[in-house]
């Protein structure tokens, strides 16, 4: 395995009906192909060694002989290979004949799975020469890469309670199908749908091929399918009626697999119930140690909460921003409040939730003059960022108010007896703390809300100021990491562009153009920002991806390091030196900053992930991250990075 992956494929080698010693010539050269490529367990479909359409060919006695013994010659031919691989064939058991897959490999049989349920409509009537293999009879094995394997042929994927269904249970991480499926418009579809929906709902790799050129055309017609799906996802599946394309390849995360089956306890309980518990311990590491291997049949994508299909990207946005809506609407709806106070900074996030004020208003009915939008130049305030503030409010129609903090913090300073010169941490938190007075003693006068901006990375990290920007009365952006927050501000741009509102769309895109600042830093003297978040505490690109792979899959540092590799391997974020300093920052920074998630506002979960301490995430605040420290540390020696 690499590094907690196997590489699984679904092939199909051309038959020839009831040809048995061309088909097995042809499933040893492919078997072979595979093997060079890299792949360590493979299926091929449901009777390729003798074709699926042989009739009533399959009762004959020298057919089923030539079968065993063409099985035999793969077993034999299966001693050079590293593969496991999964063919079909039918074999009598005394009175009976039954449809069989076979699992081989290294030189040895392994397996041997009966079909036990018969489609008998349609066009099928496969118990004209198959009886049903009786029901409990073992469909798990365990290959050479030391991933536990369970079979199901065709059918019984289609069953209300697929025999993988108990298979799983029993510990398979990977189920392969053998199929013969033939074709009629819309099947494929909807066979995807179902094959990825078993994949979610077990936990599990799902490896389908079914049978295609080759077999009988005199009343259907098969187009080779093949298809991998992960967890609900879908890997690989081959272009139709492509005849080049006989054969797909994934690499499967069975880390993630076993992640996903520990974090979901009714997986667990699912298995108790059935007397199925697991005796013995789990042999599968999470550490990472061959940071070298690289992986050729899976992409990581470097931004796992931002789609990269255009279409899934529109989706998300609307789907994301909905939640959000939906969300305000109840809580305004539920306090019987009809304003809204949000400080406007002119940046990603504060742009963002005064779009989603404005839907939820709109929604609701209200007027958009009850949200209050707040601007508080400071010290730091660039003119890029106030001119933008000032316009998006005016092109959304609320209430504008400006309220400038810098000699309220300048008071404040003398107050406590700080240097006003002394640029440190009191420095940056007072007006932090400052802009939070304002909006909240504000939202008691008018009787509104505070609508908070901070968004999930600045939770994860900490980049929020305790009692200041921390807090609200409703976080809208909590659970929206900062990658996302930048996709779905140009997804409303390019709304407004849609809808006729240029101006609108052009101050959106500019927001999204502008670097990420607190602005608590002097700005430079031609009025332009002079801190940048990303150069402090890093790439959010880099924090994110952190992020998505600690809180989802609880992965190791060392794994997220060899994951982080092969997702930027075309981005200079990609280096080692930016990769291993950032994590290290990111470990630091997520375990010292819990406290300030530990009283984290209200806000509405809308990724597969949060950081609220009511819902996805309870850890102490007082948790030590030695052991996450020192696994960046031993990366940090074995790369050459000083930290």
């Amino acid at each position: 395995m690499i590094n907690g992956f196997i590489r699984v494929a679904a092939a199909v080698p051309r038959v020839n009906v009831a040809d048995v010693w061309t088909n097995v010539d042809n499933i040893i050269a492919m078997a072979g192909d595979l093997d060079s490529k890299g792949v360590e367990l493979a299926v091929m479909p449901e009777m390729c060694i003798t074709g699926y359409t042989c009739g009533d060919l399959l009762e004959s006695h020298t057919l089923l002989e030539a079968a065993r013994a063409g099985l035999q010659r793969i077993i034999e031919a299966s001693s050079q290979w590293k593969l496991d691989l999964v063919v079909g064939l039918p074999m009598s058991f005394g009175t009976d004949i039954r449809n069989c897959a076979v699992a081989l490999g290294q030189g040895q049989l392994k397996l041997i799975v009966g079909k036990e349920y018969m489609p008998t409509y349609g066009e099928f009537y496969e118990r004209r020469w198959w009886a049903p293999a009786p029901s409990g009879m073992p469909r798990v094995f365990t290959c050479a890469a030391g991933v536990k394997v369970g079979i199901e042929i065709c059918e019984e994927l289609w069953v209300p309670q697929p025999p993988s269904g108990r298979a799983v249970l029993e510990g398979a991480q990977v189920i392969l199908n053998l199929s013969a499926s033939d074709d009629s418009a819309g099947k494929y579809d909807y066979l995807r749908r179902l094959v990825r929906g078993q994949s979610a709902r077990c936990h599990c790799a799902y490896v389908y091929a079914s049978a295609g050129y080759g077999e009988s055309t005199s009343d259907v017609v098969f187009d080779s399918k093949l298809i991998v799906a992960e967890r609900g996802d879908l890997l690989a599946c081959n272009r139709r009626w492509d005849a080049s394309e006989r054969m797909v390849i994934a690499d499967v995360d069975i880390a993630a697999i076993d992640y996903d089956r520990h974090h979901t306890g009714t997986f667990g309980d699912s298995a108790a119930r059935a007397n199925l518990s697991p005796r013995e311990p789990s042999t599968l590491s999470l550490a990472t140690t061959d940071f070298e291997r690289r992986l050729k049949y899976r992409v990581i994508e470097p931004m796992p909460f931002v789609p990269s299909d255009a279409a899934e990207l529109d989706e998300r946005c609307w789907e994301v921003t909905s939640i959000q809506t939906a969300g305000l609407c109840r809580r305004l709806d539920f306090i019987h409040c009809k304003k809204i106070v949000i400080g406007i900074s002119g940046g990603l996030d504060s742009t963002l939730a005064l779009l989603i004020a404005v839907n939820a208003f709109d929604k609701l009915g209200y007027d958009r003059k009850g949200i209050i939008g707040v601007t508080m130049p400071g010290f730091g305030t660039s003119t890029r960022t106030r001119t933008n503030a000032h316009a998006l409010m005016e092109q959304l129609g609320v209430t504008i108010l400006e309220i400038p903090i810098a000699d309220a913090v300048t008071q404040h300073f003398e107050d406590i007896g700080h240097d006003p010169a002394v640029h440190d941490t009191t420095y940056e938190n007072s007006q932090a703390r400052e802009r939070t007075q304002i909006l909240m003693d504000l939202a008691n006068k008018e009787n509104a809300i505070v609508l908070g901006t901070g968004d999930l990375s600045e939770l994860a990290l900490g980049w929020a100021t305790y009692n200041g920007d921390q807090m609200s009365m409703y976080g809208i952006n909590a659970g929206v990491p900062k990658t996302l927050v930048r996709y779905i501000v140009s997804w409303f741009a390019d709304k407004a562009e849609a809808a006729g509102r240029p101006e609108e769309a052009n101050t959106l895109r500019d927001i999204v153009g502008t670097p990420v600042s607190p602005e608590l830093l002097p700005a430079a003297e031609d009025g332009t920002i002079a801190q940048k978040t990303e150069d402090l505490v890093g790439p959010y690109e880099l924090h994110d991806f952190f992020l998505y792979y600690t809180l989802r899959f609880g992965f190791s540092p060392a794994r997220i390091y060899w994951l982080a590799k092969q997702a930027f391997a075309d981005s200079p974020l990609g280096e080692d030196k930016m990769i291993i300093k950032w994590l290290y920052v990111f470990v630091k920074r997520f375990f010292s900053q819990q406290f300030k998630r530990s009283c984290m506002p209200d806000g509405p979960k809308v990724a597969n992930i949060s950081l609220s301490p009511r819902g996805d995430w309870r850890m102490p605040s007082d948790a030590s991250s030695r052991l996450w420290r020192e696994g960046v540390e031993r990366i940090a020696r074995r790369r050459g990075v000083e930290l």
